[in-house]
């Protein structure tokens, strides 16, 4: 098995580790600070985590050019847009549609990978990312109670709108982090994914910091109170994206988004075996589609 497939699997599963905990946290405080802690309490992770692997595992800190500032800064404005945009949507009544419209992130990460970066994939990718897409459409749609005609005036609506520059940020994101990662040029895949991960935490920290002083000062004192969960969070997040990082460094964006979308399964299994939920058969048929794109990706790659 190719190194970047689990790395992709333990990133899926312990981002949707750190959903769950961070929902936890929008009863305690607002959206802006709950988005927050992921990157704030998660940067200080990344530092020592660099730290780590220079004075322990004694790899070389590769220097940072103006090409990868300038993509490490690019991917954490994209990551805040998208992030900011699907939290929007929940003010929506149809926002389930818009957040769907969101996962089309691989396919367009694809399209971004290959506008940036050059990198194609073929017709067998493509089918495997669209059955994985219409598989995450149907799980977002399963539990609502949209008529045929109630879905067709949805999926025109504004919030499908956002939902898909909402999956466009994310998907430009993610291409950038990989090629602010690539440009670093060594001394290895596990060090050049941490040094981006560290700046770009710390940039999106302080991006973040920023704007609560100026507009939202009452959320930095929500944040100071429940400190202990936020930093539970922020290491949750922060170990995600390190692998996020690192199996985007090894592997083209668009497999890794594509196989990503496993954690749909993981929150469909949680659902059935762990809260005993009961499921629609539009939650099984899409998930199925899910497990079927990513077999097709993983064997036609």
């Amino acid at each position: 098995m190719e190194l970047w497939i689990p790395i992709t699997l333990a990133a899926a599963f312990l981002q949707n580790l750190r959903s769950a905990l961070q929902k936890h946290l929008k009863g305690v405080m607002g959206t802006t600070g709950a988005t927050f802690v992921r990157f704030g309490f998660g940067a200080p992770f990344a530092v020592l985590f660099v730290l780590a692997l220079n004075r322990g595992a004694g790899y070389a800190m590769p220097p940072a050019s103006l090409d990868f500032l300038v993509a490490a800064a690019i991917g954490g404005l994209a990551q805040i847009a998208g992030t900011f945009l699907l939290v929007y949507l929940f003010s929506f009544r149809n926002f389930v549609v818009g957040t769907a419209y969101s996962k089309t992130e691989p396919l367009q990460a694809a399209g971004f990978g290959f506008l940036i970066l050059g990198e194609a994939v073929n017709y067998a990718t493509l089918g495997a990312i669209m059955t994985g897409i219409a598989g995450v459409l149907l799980i977002s749609v399963a539990r609502t109670n949209l008529s045929l005609s109630g879905v067709v005036s949805a999926l025109a609506s504004r919030t499908a709108v956002i939902g898909i520059v909402s999956g466009a940020a994310f998907g430009i994101s993610a291409v950038a982090y990989r090629a602010a990662s690539l440009s670093l040029g060594g001394p290895n895949f596990v060090m050049q994914a941490a040094v981006t991960l560290m700046y770009v935490s710390l940039f999106q920290s302080a991006v973040m910091l920023a704007w609560m002083v100026w507009r939202e000062p009452a959320e930095l004192r929500r944040i100071g109170k429940a400190w202990r969960p936020s930093l539970i969070v922020g290491m949750a997040g922060i170990t995600a994206s390190a692998c996020w990082f690192t199996a985007m460094t090894i592997e083209k964006v668009a497999y890794v988004r594509a196989l990503g979308q496993i954690e749909l399964v993981f929150t469909f299994a949680a659902s059935v075996f762990v809260f005993r939920e009961s499921v629609t058969r539009l939650e099984i048929i899409g998930t199925a589609l899910i497990v079927a794109g990513i077999v097709t990706l993983l064997y036609f790659r």
